[in-house]
């Protein structure tokens, strides 16, 4: 779209959730006689023409990638959304610059020649996803969220520069807390997520909501009820196995708050028909296996509605995953020993009698002490820093996994990058919003629901509820060993607490029984030695290994053979790169 002047041309994805609020500002400027339409992209074009690019950036509210071209200075401008909702790459190949949502897009040029980022896969294999700046593709960047790049004909080396920084409000948060009361605080948490629901609601599509029945869905999902008309519509996916069904809670959530509920069960067989899809779906290797579940929701949510709110975010602000609370204990019950000792009691501990085992999590026990023993093993653990960084790794040796591979400089390695915050919680908090959040969470988000034309909104996400919760006490997050107590205080107003009271499961799948049952013969097929020495990339002797031990159930190594497996199938579905 054209600026009504015509000096600005507009490539945008996503929405601008207060375009109307920005519109009566500009209505009250005498800004723009006339509007054209109806369309946020109308609203952001004035707004970039009124207050110039940076200053329309730093009012928009929503999730965006932006292409805008300058015809006046010849110059162009990138830009995306401040959590990183909407993705956006670029890279000069030769003399030619390429920007695009979607790396086949960019593939799809003439100039195009980048093989593949062999440190990109060292941190693929390292965490399950390729972190922003990075892309698998040499040469080929993620603009970062929160960011903006502006290129001048006259300029090659433009680097990317922040209009909003989750890393200073997380310092500015902690440094001014909250001061009022509990009930305070809730009341106007209440205030906000209404405010931020309440716009993300605003559609002339059907609308509906992903519940999975947790506290952030649930909450979500209450606060849309409050504020419509008629019955919500929720869809949910359940599993045969029953650690890693969540629907049967969804279910009695969504009877509760009088929603219209759809559920879908999935099996190892529903699985194995849509691994083959996920390589053209993710566009570059991706290997959160929850991305199985969760496109089978957004294709099931599709089916009814064409935008759907989801509770993602509340977690990394509302401190709820579970290393938020059991890292710290743990690292008090372990920190203490020699390192011999300690690492000695990890490796026997999946051999403990399982009442024991249990005590250290919730259904899945068994895999939270393999993971335990493979920290403890693989990294030198000196702190609580060590060990979350050991935590949120799959392979620990992802340097030696990669022919010719070495890590590449990244975020979590330079801990003089690392937020200011005194609080080890705190700092995994924001460190999860800045890696995690927006490269694995999001990134599963966003290509899930974009591959069956779903909408998918965040309420948790929005730029006001994010900066509230960084000025929130520790306290008011985490208090008696639990995590989202303000939420859980908010929720309360809505919805019995026996309803969502329980402990945190997670999207998981059965991986590791799936990849020994209906999708053993597929995987076997990828991880071929002769296969692995022929394409020359990864390291066969040590994926062997433990493809073996897993197949005779000496470990469970399914969520660390995901990522090599999710490689191979975009490797086998790409071809010789460059």
């Amino acid at each position: 779209m054209t600026s009504a002047s015509g000096r600005w041309v507009l490539a945008f994805n996503g929405e601008v959730y207060n375009h109307l609020e920005l519109r009566s500002e500009l209505d009250a400027k005498g800004a723009v006689p006339v509007w054209r339409g109806h369309s946020d992209t109308e609203t952001l074009l004035a707004a970039i023409e009124t207050w110039g690019p940076e200053a329309a950036l730093r009012r928009s509210v929503g999730m965006f990638a932006i292409a805008l071209w300058d015809r006046q200075g010849r110059e162009l401008w990138l830009a995306r959304d401040r959590l990183g909702e909407k993705p956006l790459y670029y890279g000069w190949q030769s003399d030619t610059f390429l920007f695009g949502s979607e790396l086949h897009a960019l593939r799809a040029h003439p100039a195009f020649t980048a093989g593949i980022n062999r440190g990109s896969l060292v941190l693929l294999l390292r965490h399950n996803y390729v972190p922003a700046p990075y892309s698998i593709h040499s040469g080929i960047h993620k603009l970062p969220p929160g960011h903006w790049l502006r290129l001048g004909s006259d300029r090659r080396d433009a680097e990317p520069v922040a209009y909003w920084s989750l890393a200073e409000v997380a310092e500015r948060g902690t440094a001014a807390p909250f001061t009022g009361s509990d009930e305070q605080a809730v009341d106007r948490l209440a205030e906000l997520m209404g405010a931020s629901v309440r716009g993300q609601m605003v559609a002339d599509v059907p609308l509906g909501a992903l519940l999975s029945g947790g506290i952030d869905s649930t909450l979500v999902t209450a606060l849309m009820q409050l504020q419509a008309t008629q019955p919500v519509r929720t869809f949910t996916i359940g599993f045969d196995e029953r650690a890693y069904d969540e629907a049967v809670h969804a279910r009695t959530v969504a009877k509760y708050l009088g929603t219209d509920h759809t559920e879908l069960r999935l099996t190892g067989a529903d699985a194995l028909a849509l691994v083959p899809r996920l390589p053209a779906m993710y566009d570059e290797p991706f290997a959160d296996s929850s991305q199985l579940p969760t496109h089978l929701v957004m294709q099931l949510a599709r089916q009814h509605v064409t935008v759907a709110l989801s509770g993602d975010g509340g977690d990394e602000f509302f401190s709820g995953y579970n290393r938020y609370f059991l890292g710290p204990k743990l690292w008090r019950r372990v920190g203490w020993m020699p390192v011999p000792l300690r690492d000695a009691l990890f490796r026997l501990a999946p051999a403990l009698p399982h009442a024991l085992r249990a005590r250290l999590g919730a259904a899945q026990a068994d895999d939270k002490l393999h993971k335990l023993a493979r920290v403890f093993s693989g990294y030198r653990i000196t702190g609580i820093d060590d060990l979350y960084c050991g935590l949120v790794s799959e392979w620990s040796d992802a340097g030696d996994m990669v022919v010719d591979g070495r890590v590449p400089p990244n975020l979590l390695d330079d801990r003089n990058r690392w937020p200011r915050l005194s609080d080890p919680v705190e700092r995994m908090m924001a460190l999860d919003g800045l890696t995690y959040l927006p490269d694995d969470i999001l990134v599963k988000v966003d290509r899930a629901a974009m591959a069956v034309s779903l909408e998918t909104r965040a309420p948790f996400l929005d730029r006001d509820v994010v900066e509230f919760a960084w000025s929130l006490p520790m306290a008011m997050k985490l208090r008696d060993g639990r995590g989202k107590w303000i939420l859980r205080q908010l929720l309360d107003r809505h919805v019995p607490r026996e309803l969502v009271e329980r402990p945190k499961m997670g999207f998981g799948i059965p991986l590791d029984d799936w990849l020994r049952g209906p999708l053993r013969d597929w995987a076997e097929a990828l991880l071929d030695e002769g296969r692995l020495r022929r394409e020359g990339y990864l390291q066969p002797e040590p994926i062997r290994e433990a493809w073996k031990q897993h197949q005779g159930g000496q470990a469970s190594f399914g969520y660390r053979l995901w990522s090599v497996l999710m490689f191979q199938a975009w490797l086998e579905r790409q071809g010789p790169p460059g």
